[in-house]
């Protein structure tokens, strides 16, 4: 075999190997289901510039009455998107909160743009908390961010590293994203070693990004806010440890961990105990008033 062969072989190979896992963590194509209106909601149809020209759908739900009041940002979790989240969009207004639902880039109504990923997820969750902070509806610095599944390791990512603010609520996520695609791949039959481990190098290679920088056992030890980490205590796609892992990494404090039982790694089967748990612990961190929390210790660190 010559050496040109062996490098057209070897490139065969590599291009075959890449397809094999665009194609197992393909993203459904879902279309979204229902709106607002179904629920009754004010709210107006957005969407919002990220990078590239690329643009974000969402419904910017505004909060009751004449003045601005706090906000919150919701994000889904891998090939979900915005219609997903309505239910928990209703108690958060009810409650007093302005909402903004919105999907990712490559889901739902949003733009596409080359290969998703958690950090793809904060980058849109941080461009989300920005496009809010400009709205009159809005007081600057009281938007909470809140996420499912990806969406919520996402909201940590983003909380630590690309935005700040004064809470956020993670539903599900998982502690690390090595685990969450060995699970992923165990489940198919793929042994971790050595396919499992070679396919966690090359999805880091294609998302620019090293697992252990963004692991939310990472990203969770920068926050200077307080954090909720909600689990189902029936979830196996990411199992509640998931939740104590990233709790024990949060600085003093600032973790407050829920497990809700019965319910599976779909927070919002467990809607009305989901909904308790998250608007206890924003009651607390971030009231829908105009009030400032009081501890608020990310209002002390400096802008980044």
């Amino acid at each position: 075999m010559t050496l040109w062969t062996a490098a057209v072989l070897t490139a065969l190979a590599a291009a075959a190997f890449h397809l094999a896992v665009r194609r197992g963590f393909r993203i459904p194509d879902r279309p979204e289901t229902g709106s607002p209106a179904d629920h009754a909601l004010p709210h107006r149809t957005v969407l919002i510039p990220t990078a590239r020209g690329r643009r974000l759908a969402g419904w910017h739900i505004p909060p009751h009455g004449d003045g601005p009041a706090p906000h919150v940002v919701v994000m889904h979790g891998w090939g979900a998107n915005a219609g997903d989240m309505l239910p928990l969009a209703v108690p958060l207004h009810r409650a007093g909160y302005g909402v903004l639902l919105v999907a990712a880039r490559n889901h739902g109504r949003s733009d596409r743009d080359g290969v998703s990923s958690m950090p793809l997820f904060a980058e849109d969750l941080a461009h989300a908390h920005c496009w809010v902070e400009g709205r009159p509806e809005a007081l600057p610095g009281r938007t909470a961010l809140l996420g499912h599944s990806v969406g919520a390791a996402a909201a940590i990512l983003a909380a630590a590293r690309l935005c700040r603010t004064p809470a956020v609520a993670a539903l599900a996520s998982f502690r690390h994203p090595e685990t969450v695609t060995r699970r992923f791949l165990e489940l198919r039959g793929i042994p971790y070693r050595p396919l499992g481990w070679l396919v966690c190098r090359h999805v880091e290679r294609v998302i620019g990004h090293r697992f252990d920088r963004i692991a939310p056992t990472t990203t969770a030890a920068e926050l200077r806010c307080p954090v909720l980490l909600l689990h189902g205590a029936a979830d196996t796609t990411t199992p509640p440890a998931d939740s104590a892992a990233i709790a024990a990494a949060v600085p003093p404090g600032l973790a407050t961990v829920a497990v809700i039982p019965g319910v599976g790694h779909d927070t919002l089967d467990g809607l009305d105990a989901v909904t308790r748990a998250v608007l206890d612990f924003l009651a607390i961190h971030h009231p829908p008033t105009g009030d400032t929390p009081c501890p608020n210790p990310y209002a002390a660190v400096p802008s980044t």
